[in-house]
């Protein structure tokens, strides 16, 4: 298992960086897109599609709605908004379950769920490459998640005693949340110091970074409600020892369009 992650790891990783730095408009659209497709793919049967017809309809449904979303340019406030209304339905969701259930597991409001998770996420990932020093955008957002992991992983490790919410995850706990955000506060705070940000740029930028943390962790824990109710593991095997798309980009699909939006409302204030 550890040499097919490690594997794993050394061929995707580089493409990955190739992509990000490399890409750009239509065709970095399209390469996020085939990631975002894939895990539409996957989404399909996490939301109970249980036919191969049925998951590949669902991921072409989603190819066809990115490709629209792409020509039609729609505002950035028209996608990001809804995704930050779906999370916080999401918050609901999560905090409440099971109970609740019956009303979206296995129906077409599961899926509709899936498109909120998915293309807004692949809106603010193609919004933000856009902006101006939009790479270095789109590297704080990965690495506040990133930095949100490492925290959470070393704190719930050393000090894990009470479980966050059990019946969803019962790996994590509270003390892993509060060691995650404060590493990343940390981080964003020796960076914005680093970059000579005004007072009030510091203490937005602070907030945004607490927000996509928390935001993150969110993201981590529909995913894995999802695959709870449907009494999976990983959401497929498409990626040897690592599980699937979505098992990797569960916690992203919720911090982009948050930090996406976040930059959008304060951007020109920061800094």
């Amino acid at each position: 298992m550890l040499m097919q992650r490690v594997i794993t790891a050394v061929i995707l990783a580089p493409l990955a960086i190739a992509g990000f730095v490399m890409l750009d408009g239509l065709w970095f659209a399209l390469f996020v897109g085939a990631v975002v497709v894939l895990g539409a793919w996957e989404w399909a049967r996490l939301g109970g599609e249980t036919s191969q017809k049925g998951r590949v309809v669902y991921a072409l449904a989603v190819a066809l709605l990115l490709g629209g979303l792409y020509r039609d340019a729609w505002p950035a406030q028209y996608v990001l908004v809804p995704a930050l209304a779906w999370w916080s339905v999401a918050v609901v969701l999560i905090a409440r379950y099971p109970n609740g259930v019956g009303l979206w597991a296995g129906s077409m409001i599961c899926q509709l769920f899936g498109l909120f998770v998915l293309i807004p996420a692949w809106y603010g990932l193609i919004w933000l490459k856009a902006q101006d020093n939009g790479l270095w955008l789109i590297l704080a957002v990965l690495v506040l998640v990133w930095a949100a992991d490492i925290g959470a992983y070393c704190a719930g490790k050393t000090w894990g005693r009470n479980k966050l919410l059990p019946r969803v995850s019962p790996g994590k706990t509270i003390e892993g949340l509060a060691g995650g955000m404060v590493l990343t506060q940390l981080l964003t705070l020796v960076a914005l110091l680093y970059l000579g940000w005004t007072l009030q740029g510091i203490l937005l930028g602070q907030l945004t970074a607490l927000l996509v943390v928390l935001f993150s962790v969110v993201g981590d824990l529909t995913e894995s409600m999802f695959k709870r109710d449907q009494g999976l593991k990983d959401s497929s095997n498409l990626l040897p020892g690592h599980g699937g798309v979505m098992d990797r980009i569960d916690s992203l699909t919720a911090a982009i369009p948050v930090f996406a939006l976040c930059w959008l409302v304060i951007g020109s204030q920061l800094g």
